[in-house]
């Protein structure tokens, strides 16, 4: 088992709340849209790997197919796609960050997303800044009440997974993105619904911050969060138990 998290459990939340607000079918759309111009116009999951991935979480945020046939369907027919774009920068006490983009208009959204950090004491960096401190991991998060231990551990080893965080509400499973595919179908195929499901990037190592850093650090990655092009925002900070109980009361 890797080391627990506190922030890890306070996103984990966060996700299930936004899931419930519909903030998470906005961002799917547009990540079909570009995994089918990036697979080469193809709307087939068995031709495009990235399609598949991006089916995995759809189906967790119980998308309804309608949406993800004409999702698809609008990206086969050539319109307008999505250029990625990756902000990298250091918010209050040096915190590294990381901002994933998906957006139609990159001069709009990269002087937006360097306004954000400037009003909220943060710094975007030159590229390469702080993406050597992240690596992208595969990562699933299981309900304990979902599955025994024992048998989690097994079906997830024996797909390839590398490391199994046990978190308060949920164990958190961490693979290589190479076998990110086989484990998602590994959890299916044994009944086990994952609560989330996809690539991420992730901190080699996290540095503890007090609660007041906390709070400024939260509230920059919520306002990051609320721009219509962002995608994901990571950062490499952690907090103590009692932090974590306190913003949690807060939230």
């Amino acid at each position: 088992m890797a080391g627990h998290s506190h922030w890890s459990n306070i996103q984990h939340k966060k996700a299930a709340k936004d899931k419930k607000k519909g903030k998470v079918l906005s961002k799917l759309i547009k990540q079909l849209h570009t995994a089918v111009r990036e697979g080469g116009g193809s709307g087939d999951p068995d031709a495009n790997p990235r399609l598949r991935l991006i089916l995995e979480k759809c189906r967790l945020a119980n998308m309804p197919k309608d949406n993800i046939k004409r999702a698809i369907e609008k990206a086969t027919l050539g319109s307008t796609g999505y250029e990625e774009l990756m902000f990298e920068g250091y918010g209050p006490a040096g915190v590294a960050l990381i901002v994933e983009c998906l957006s139609d208009n990159p001069q709009r959204t990269g002087p937006e997303i360097r306004y954000i950090f400037d009003r909220n004491g943060a710094k975007i960096g030159k590229s390469g800044s702080v993406a050597h401190m992240f690596a992208r991991t595969g990562v699933f998060h299981i309900e304990k009440s979902k599955a025994p231990e024992e048998k989690l551990v097994e079906i997830a080893l024996d797909a390839g997974a590398g490391d199994i965080t046990e978190q308060d509400d949920f164990f958190e499973v961490t693979c290589d993105p190479t076998q990110y595919l086989a484990v998602a179908a590994a959890f299916a195929a044994a009944g086990i619904e994952a609560g989330l499901s996809e690539i991420q990037m992730l901190p080699a190592s996290r540095v503890e911050v007090d609660l007041e850093t906390a709070r400024k650090l939260s509230r920059l990655i919520e306002v990051i969060e609320d721009h219509e092009d962002v995608q994901n925002v990571y950062a490499n900070f952690d907090v103590s138990a009692e932090a974590a109980e306190t913003l949690a009361r807060e939230a």
